[in-house]
């Protein structure tokens, strides 16, 4: 007999997805690129309304999408506009994710179509790259889009995919040495809020998440294990920069398990990650302006911008 408990997660899942891409895509007050290609730009957005304050916060946002091409910054722009409301300064980055059939590459893309896997999901190292210039350039790119931003005070958060990629941002400085993306010192942030983030890459792995995407990113075996020293939050540990995972425990898409994963493997590094589990609550609720879930990440991050 079907499971009715399955029956009716599903049915949630498809309900939360088409509210959150329901939203009309929200124009930014600015945009600038941080490097030659197209997807190498950053979108920001003004604090709306009454503000006690000269400077704001700055909250950079780093979509999801499992590093897939088709997925790009803009269904996140609601979410964007949601917390500019909230009176932040809000950088929307861009960044390559995987290879279409028409770019360089492609055909690796057209291969995993045809064996039903889609588009292929990110980019190695190029994803990489770019978020490290993305985060290297902020400072002085939002200084002049956004006068009102405060970096002393950013505040890093992602969803999915993105998610991992903000966890994997404020942890550069604990890359192996000779990593091309290191930093010297601990990134000047006040904090990082993931949403659903692909956390740790080898549970992911384990759980098939996002249609076999950790492999498609990181790529074979062998290259898997070799990449994911440089690639996988969970084992760029501890990063001494306050974290804070928002999840859904009835996530279809990035079961609660893999944020679970990377918060134990935070406590055996002997660092705190606090996680907040939301019943009731799947994958998209989290970016979505019309839906109670947000307005909880919108607190978590507000713990820890001002």
């Amino acid at each position: 007999m079907p499971d009715p408990a399955a029956h009716d997660a599903v049915a949630r899942d498809a309900a939360e997805t088409e509210s959150v891409f329901a939203h009309p895509v929200v124009r930014p007050d600015a945009t600038a690129a941080y490097g030659e290609h197209p997807d190498q730009v950053i979108d920001f957005y003004a604090p709306r309304g009454d503000r006690d304050h000269d400077r704001v916060p700055l909250v950079v946002i780093l979509h999801g999408g499992a590093w897939r091409a088709p997925y790009d910054r803009a269904h996140v722009t609601p979410f964007a506009a949601f917390l500019a409301r909230r009176g932040y300064a809000v950088a929307n980055v861009e960044y390559r994710r995987g290879p279409g059939t028409e770019e360089p590459g492609g055909e690796r893309a057209a291969a995993a179509g045809a064996q039903g896997g889609g588009p292929v999901a990110g980019r190695w190292p190029e994803t990489f790259d770019d978020i490290a210039a993305a985060m290297d350039a902020l400072p002085a790119l939002a200084a002049d889009a956004l006068p009102q931003a405060d970096a002393r005070r950013t505040v890093v958060t992602g969803h999915s995919a993105g998610g991992h990629l903000a966890l994997w941002a404020a942890a550069r400085h604990v890359l192996p040495p000779g990593s091309p993306w290191r930093l010297d010192g601990p990134p000047p942030l006040r904090g990082v809020v993931a949403l659903a983030p692909i956390a740790d890459l080898v549970r992911a792995a384990e759980l098939g998440v996002c249609g076999g995407a950790i492999h498609q990113l990181l790529g074979g075996e062998e290259e898997f294990k070799q990449r994911k020293e440089h690639a996988d939050p969970a084992a760029l540990l501890p990063t001494g920069i306050a974290t804070a995972v928002v999840q859904g425990r009835t996530d279809l898409t990035v079961p609660y398990e893999v944020a679970e994963a990377f918060v134990d493997a935070a406590a055996r590094a002997g660092e705190m990650v606090g996680l907040t589990l939301l019943e009731e609550v799947g994958h998209f609720p989290l970016i979505d302006p019309a839906a109670d879930a947000c307005a909880v990440v919108a607190e978590e991050i507000a713990q820890l911008a001002w």
